[in-house]
């Protein structure tokens, strides 16, 4: 008898569903305090005024070929060039999503005979990324710059002989804290190496005009920062700004790049408008941040746990039915929170994380911050 050919998916689903980490799509619903949405622009009145008067210059929604067929378009050049000239790097590549620049960047510029080293808790694209590279990559402990700088001294004693590249998120999209950037760019340029920066969560929000957290480092020849346009950007995509030189390799070595369908114009377009908005109305940044303060004050006299100090909150329950439980009685008041299990963040360290947008206002904050309270009390461990 032929065995069943889907049994071995049932199996390794049920073992899901007993380990608290069955996973269901499930669309928004409630006040929104899970959504990368920081500046409120994903819905805004300016962003869907720049999507019609583009398609109504004649923007197209499809590329209809890569970049390097049919498929580069007036609107992913013009964008390059605006978003280059932001952020003050070199040069920008637009990629279709933050997922494929991770993968495009660190699959294709490390070398054979380079070391990767990385953060702990670098994002999975960055994972994809190294294993599908030419480098070895090594895990270092979070945010430890003593770390990192023992991890490349011990490769050059043991014989390494090509370049580093240290790989790290400004602000950790779990946790919410700040990586120590000043530290890790004074090693990249004492080891004679490169320093890769994952703006996904800053960028908008954090640094100088909303350049992101990494500002000061742009536009050196040997840091390769990546911005997301889906999360404060209000739109999707993603930019790679670095040297003229790193991102011609890519264009012409990277897969993700030369492999795939060219973004969408229109989303190049609206990714434009939401950049003119960042820099046009900073109070956005500001009304944030002072919205951020205040939640970090509540959640620390409430919950009791220590803020991030940024506008991504993490309450770390532990288990993960309970911190389903907890999650699934938020949403039924009306308070959109989700729960995040391992393998996504570490085992044992299942959390709500909370995100503050501008979709939200200090009263309502204060309101579900009281609710969690109770319900954290009533749902012990």
């Amino acid at each position: 008898m032929m065995p069943d050919r889907l049994a071995r998916y049932e199996t390794k689903l049920r073992q899901l569903q007993q380990k608290g980490r069955w996973r269901v799509l499930t669309g928004p619903g409630g006040i929104d305090f899970t959504s990368n949405d920081y500046l409120a622009l994903a819905g805004s009145p300016r962003l869907t005024a720049g999507a019609i008067a583009a398609l109504e210059r004649g923007v197209p929604i499809g590329a209809g070929g890569s970049r390097l067929l049919r498929g580069n378009h007036a609107e992913h050049e013009a964008l390059e060039a605006e978003a280059a000239a932001f952020f003050r790097s070199e040069r920008m590549l637009y990629f279709g999503s933050g997922y494929a620049a991770n993968l495009a960047v660190l699959s294709t510029l490390p070398q054979r005979g380079d070391i990767v080293v990385h953060d702990a808790l670098v994002h999975a694209s960055a994972h994809a990324g190294m294993a599908a590279g030419r480098a070895e990559a090594i895990s270092v402990p979070h945010n430890n710059a003593d770390a990192f700088d023992d991890a490349i001294s011990r490769w050059r004693k043991a014989g390494g002989t090509g370049h580093p590249w240290i790989i790290v998120e400004s602000l950790y999209s779990m946790d919410g804290d700040k990586a120590p950037l000043p530290d890790l760019a004074e090693l990249a340029n004492r080891h004679d190496g490169f320093l890769v920066i994952d703006e996904a969560h800053a960028t908008g929000v954090h640094g100088a005009g909303g350049r992101g957290l990494a500002a000061e480092l742009e536009g050196r020849e040997n840091v390769v920062v990546l911005h997301t346009c889906g999360k404060a950007l209000g739109a999707s995509g993603a930019l790679v700004g670095a040297s003229r030189v790193l991102c011609d390799y890519l264009v012409n070595r990277a897969s993700p790049f030369i492999y795939a369908t060219a973004p969408s114009p229109l989303q190049a377009a609206s990714v434009r408008q939401a950049l003119n908005v960042v820099a046009a109305e900073p109070e956005r940044r500001e009304k944030l941040q002072d919205l951020v303060a205040f939640a970090n004050r509540l959640v620390a006299d409430r919950l009791g746990f220590a803020g991030s100090g940024s506008q991504i909150l993490p309450v770390v329950i532990g288990d993960n039915g309970r911190a389903m439980r907890i999650a699934e009685r938020m949403q039924a008041d009306g308070f959109d929170i989700r729960a995040i299990r391992p393998p996504t963040v570490p085992k044992g360290t299942a959390r709500l994380r909370i995100a503050i947008t501008l979709n939200v206002d200090a009263p309502t904050i204060a309101r579900m911050v009281e609710r969690l309270a109770h319900v954290m009390a009533e749902e012990r461990p």
